[in-house]
Order: C-alpha cells, then structure tokens, then sequence
C-alpha cells in the first residue's frame, strides 16, 4: 500500500482548515465547467450511453471539448492518478470521432487505480459513464470529486487480519446529478467498457452512509423513545466518529463476502435467486463485521482491565469496535428495514429479520409505546444469529443448490412471518420442486416476507425523513 503520494494540497490540520481546502477544489472554475457540462451531457444520452440523434453531436462536442479541457486544468491537482486523467481524455475523443455510440471507457477505467493511494485525505477526480447503484440505471457521464477516509487505526486493521487491498473508502465533495440519488457506491463494474477488466478496486462512500444514518437513528429513536447510550448518543451526534465506524464496519463486511463456509460463491456471480438468499448473504457479512467488533472489544478491554497501557491507535480501534455495534444494528433495524420498495427489498428484509430475532430473544422490547434494548444481552443475540446463517451455509455445502434454498427461507420463514398467500410457504408443487430452479424463484412473492405491524406503524412516521436522506452531503446531517 502506498503512502507517499500526497496531492499539493493534502493538508493535515484543524477541521476548519481541511474545510477550506476542501472548498477550494469544489469551487474551481475547471470543476465547475466540467460538472455543468457533464451535467448538460446527460441530457442528450440515451439509457446506454450513446448521443442517438446526429443534430446533436455538435453539442455534444461542444460538452466533450469542455470536459477535456477542464480535466487537462485540473489534472496538477491530482498527480497520482496521472495515468487516468491522461487516458480520459483519449477515451473522450474516440467517442465523439466514432459518433457517439456507446461509450466505451475501458483505457480510462484500468489506469485509474485509486486503492494503490489509500491516504487519508487524498483527492480524486473520477469521470466516468456510468450507472449508479440504487441511483440511475443509465450509464450517463457523472463526474465526481472525492476524497480518501482512511484513518490511522483503519490502516493497522487492513494491514493485520482484515486486509482487503480492493476496499476503499471515501468522502462525497461534490458531484453530477447521478449521485443525487441513494447511491453510496463508486464500483469500476457501473462502467460503460468494451470488456471486463479484473477489478481491482471497490469505493463506499462513508460519509454518506454516515449521514444517512444520524439523520434516521436520530429520529427513530425520538420516535420510539428509545434511551441511547452514551457512546451511541456520540455516534449519532458526531458526522466524523460515525464516518470512521462505517469504514471499519465495510472493511470486515465487503471481504466477508469471499472468505468462509460458502456454498459456492453465493453472492458475486451474476445468476437470479429468490432475493432471500442476498439478505442472508448481507447478513453473514454485516455480522461477521457485528462479531469481529465483539472480539475486537473484548480482547482490547482486557488487556486495558488487566493494567496494560493501549497505545493511541489502539484505544481508537477499541472505541469504534463498541459503535460498529450500535451501527449495524441500529442502520439495519431503522434504516435498512424501510428504506426503498417493497419489490424483492433484500436489505429491508435483513432489518425485519434482526429485529424480529433480537425481539423473540427479549433482548429488544416494544412495551407502552416505547422501545428497549437489553444492552447486556445483546451481542450474544446478535452473534446467536450470525452463527445460524453460519451453520446454515457449512451445511450447504453438501446439498443441492434447490435444498439450500429451502433451508434458506426456512432460516428466514422461522423468524419472520412469510406473507399468507406465499406459495413458498404452503410447499411447493412437487412439479416445480422436479422442475430448473427458475421456476421456484418466480413463485417468490415480490413482497414475500411484509412488514409487521410494528414496522408498519414506523414507516409511516419515519418515511419521510428516510426519504429525506437521497443525495445527502456530510454537511446536511
């Protein structure tokens, strides 16, 4: 991992300092004629990228010229991604001299390699077609500027037992309408390109991710009157403290993903599935995260309870264990559980299935209209679960894929009320059980597992807020 390339303007100061710089390069006048013009640019593509009508490639043209030059301006300020900004604007010029087809940004993308400079506070400048998860479906030309968060204890973490060299976390700074949207993900596989590379890099934008969550445990927790503890009253109160929990709690979670008793590969090959199976993927992995935290904790606590002094790093790594706890349950519980439709909503599903054991267990209580937690209790709850889906997927391994989906939403179907129409639930036909696994996926109710009536009730008061969070900045919690 690289740490010697620091951009000019890298700046290790006061919080009020590092604010300046960042507004600096936010107010360029390069960005901001590259960003009106991307911005114009969208206009005029099609859902795949390309400018279908002839009369307006000049104008197009005219918006590329504009983006290129800015890119050339800007291009100083990022001297680590030098590679990149010079294939941009090559990648650029063949479109426009191919006649706006589909864009195709190969070159670009494989020079840009943006995990070999994970310094806190470094600056990259990314312009690319593409869609944005849970954003935009078209691949239109967004353009971004953002920053690393890549403290000094996350550092230590990846470079001991949770290195991941393709996780990289960053900070929003400003960006073209495609990120207006929920989208908290910069992944290389949104861009339009003529083949697939092998990826080398993965972004998540904790600063949004935190953001979106104070603003919900916040109000969620006004709502069902739920007393916070200190230290999570402090994650909720504090954008920073909650930005670097979240990079710790995605580092373990996205390289979760490869590592364990998996079945084979059960998220990242591209194949349709009932969509349970990705919430209990997500779950593995955001408890795993939740687990590792807990040891984490304990281990670091002991050491401190037996007289040992924990160096600096140390003591930071401690503190954020105990919030990554509070975050994945309280983003999962609140956030999660409500957030989008109702239409196959994997993430919400994982909310309702961790509440609803939390609640069989005791350890969360819903009693005159207010909301307890058994704090005590609670990180055996949480892990109890973790080890089910565990324990489910070691099994899996000997069964037929159709047997593992069974079992799969009978993990579910045991802890969350299916809904009562569900074919899944009554049994399926013996001839769809004889038949490809695709029939079994279409008789999957688009809302198989409902909210509960609980849920139900939440929503409905902290709907908007939840809405509210769409394109949010650090700045607006």
């Amino acid at each position: 991992m690289s740490t010697s390339l620091h951009p000019p303007q890298a700046v290790i100061g006061e919080p009020e300092v590092l604010e300046d710089v960042r507004a600096d390069v936010v107010s360029h006048p390069a960005w901001l004629r590259l960003k009106a013009a991307a911005t114009a640019l969208q206009g005029l593509q099609a859902k795949d990228g390309s400018v279908p009508d002839p009369a307006d490639h000049p104008t197009a043209g005219g918006h590329v010229e504009t983006i290129t030059a800015a890119v050339a301006e800007l291009a100083p300020l990022f001297p680590h991604d030098a590679a990149y900004l010079a294939a941009l604007p090559r990648d650029f010029a063949r479109w426009r001299d191919g006649g706006f087809g589909v864009p195709d940004f190969l070159d670009s993308l494989v020079a840009f390699q943006p995990q070999e400079h994970r310094v806190d506070g470094i600056r990259h400048l990314a312009v690319f077609p593409m869609y944005t998860q849970n954003g935009s479906s078209s691949r239109h030309v967004e353009a971004l500027l953002v920053e690393a968060i890549w403290p000094e204890f996350i550092a230590e973490l990846e470079a001991g037992d949770y290195g991941n060299r393709l996780f990289l976390s960053l900070r929003l700074l400003d960006f073209t309408p495609g990120y207006e949207t929920n989208s908290a993900v910069l992944f290389p596989e949104t861009v339009a390109m003529r083949e697939i590379p092998t990826f080398t890099w993965g972004a998540i934008f904790q600063d949004r991710e935190a953001a979106r969550f104070r603003r919900v445990v916040a109000a969620a927790a006004e709502i069902t009157r739920l007393d916070l503890p200190q230290d999570a009253a402090e994650l909720v109160a504090d954008q920073d403290l909650a930005e670097q929990t979240f990079v710790m709690w995605d580092l373990i979670h996205d390289r979760t993903h490869m590592r364990g008793d998996l079945p084979f590969d059960p998220f990242m090959i591209k194949q349709r599935m009932p969509f349970f199976l990705y919430t209990l993927e997500e779950m593995r992995c955001d408890l795993t995260a939740f687990r590792e935290s807990v040891r984490i904790e304990r281990e670091l606590s002991a050491r401190a309870t037996a007289g040992e002094e924990l160096t600096a790093v140390e003591a930071q790594t401690l503190r954020h264990a105990k919030l990554v706890q509070y975050a994945v349950l309280f983003d999962r519980v609140f956030r999660f559980a409500l957030t989008g439709s109702r239409v196959r909503n994997y993430d919400g599903l994982g909310g309702q299935l961790l509440f609803a054991w939390l609640h069989r267990r005791h350890v969360v209580q819903w009693r005159d209209v207010k909301l307890t937690i058994d704090w005590d209790r609670l990180a055996e709850a949480v892990v109890e679960l973790g080890d089910a889906i565990d324990r489910l997927y070691w099994e899996s391994i000997d069964r037929p894929k159709t047997v593992h989906w069974l079992k799969a939403y009978e993990l579910v179907a045991s802890v969350v009320a299916p809904h009562p129409a569900s074919v899944w639930a009554q049994g399926l036909p013996r001839e769809v059980l004889a038949g490809p696994p695709k029939e079994m996926t279409d008789l999957v109710l688009d809302d198989e597992f409902p909210l509960s009536m609980f849920f139900e009730a939440l929503d409905k008061k902290l709907r908007g807020v939840i809405e509210s969070t769409a394109g949010i900045r650090a700045a607006d919690a």
